[in-house]
């Protein structure tokens, strides 16, 4: 049994958050918590075993009132909860594991709760999964240090290639920009490398365009023309 697993084991009921955001296992997200059924939730969860799980779902761009039964979400942890003299509260929230909405249980409270499956990756070959984790490492470590170009920040950024595969493909599908919809569907995936092959194919389109851009911002500061925008077709 993994840690993560382990964390929420015999958590049967779990109060729902719903967002039109994606948290990833091991990811940290800053929330802002102000409506009173959620102030109420975070309440009670900072008063018990401050696990509450965070679902997609967007309902302006949706015909149902909720997420629907057997949804996939993220468990998130509240680590860090800042109180505003008004009762609005700032919370930070670290991903743990994933769950499929089994059902909605009705606890008499003015928020959600479901019944959660938990579940992480399949097993796959380590060795193939290492060779394809580093190769997507170093693309967005490619595109990272470009946009740093890009935006005249110094320093080097920290060395991932070594990160447990499935980590990383969380790490970079929660920093890409990509459409929300497209960062659920990797949160929902069960393997790790065709999550990472998703990853690797998306980045392939853009590194090659975010270094020329880098490498022009670079010319254009060395001829004394760093304040004007260049764009890339």
């Amino acid at each position: 049994m993994s840690e993560a697993i382990d964390k929420v084991r015999g958590l049967r009921e779990l109060p729902l958050f719903p967002l039109p955001v994606v948290l990833f296992p091991g990811m940290p997200m800053p929330l802002h918590i102000f409506e009173e059924r959620y102030r109420q939730m975070l309440a009670d969860i900072r008063a018990g075993n401050n696990f509450f799980g965070l679902s997609y779902f967007d309902a302006s761009a949706s015909d149902k009132d909720i997420p629907p039964a057997g949804h996939v979400g993220c468990v998130g942890e509240v680590t860090e909860s800042q109180a505003l003299p008004d009762g609005r509260s700032n919370i930070l929230a670290v991903g743990v594991v994933r769950y499929e909405a089994e059902n909605y249980i009705e606890r008499g409270d003015p928020y959600l709760v479901v019944r959660p499956n938990y579940f992480e990756d399949e097993q796959e070959n380590e060795s193939s999964l290492m060779a394809n984790s580093r190769e997507v490492a170093n693309m967005f470590m490619r595109v990272a240090n470009s946009i740093r170009i890009m935006n005249d920040e110094r320093g080097d950024l920290p060395d991932i290639t070594d990160t447990d595969p499935q980590k990383l493909s969380f790490l970079v599908a929660a920093a890409m920009e990509i459409e929300i919809e497209t960062k659920q569907q990797m949160l929902e995936l069960r393997s790790t490398s065709e999550r990472l092959q998703r990853l690797h194919d998306l980045l392939a389109r853009v590194v090659n365009s975010y270094e020329e851009r880098a490498r022009l911002h670079s010319v254009a500061k060395g001829n004394g023309h760093a304040g004007k925008n260049i764009e890339i077709e």
